[in-house]
């Protein structure tokens, strides 16, 4: 068996990652072809990762002319500490901007319940929201090489 294969994720310890984590790294691709990477903070919403960003950021007009992306969540510090998954796919614009924007701000920056709706009113006619499509999937927990 390669170590690939040893130290890739099932899907249910995949899932509960992206479930437990709260931040990702974000990679869309510039005009001129280069990457654009950026941290972004995420929920799962239906099983899949979603975010929200400012409609003039350089990730949402990336989108707006390639919807292909590629997430890495990932935890560890130490070698056999390790773990991450990678979703590769293309970025699909929710019309729930709001929606999306209460989760996050609600859930992951801390926004106290008594102005969050305030905070999303004011914040999510600027902003854009995606839903992940996974094409392809890759994980590792290097913890299974011990």
């Amino acid at each position: 068996m390669s170590a690939r294969t040893r130290v890739t994720m099932t899907p249910e310890e995949s899932d509960g990652l992206l479930a437990s984590a709260r931040k990702m790294q974000l990679a869309t691709i510039n005009a001129d072809h280069t990457p654009h990477l950026v941290t972004m903070f995420y929920v799962l919403r239906e099983g899949r990762i979603t975010f929200w960003t400012y409609r003039a950021s350089q990730k949402a007009r990336n989108l707006e002319r390639d919807p292909r992306l590629t997430c890495l969540v990932e935890t560890g510090e130490a070698y056999f500490e390790l773990r991450g998954v990678q979703v590769s796919g293309r970025a699909e614009p929710i019309e729930d901007v709001a929606g999306v924007g209460r989760l996050i701000a609600g859930q992951l920056m801390g926004v106290p319940a008594e102005g969050l709706d305030t905070y999303v009113e004011h914040a999510a006619p600027k902003r854009v929201a995606y839903a992940v499509i996974p094409t392809r999937t890759a994980s590792w927990d290097h913890a299974k090489l011990l």
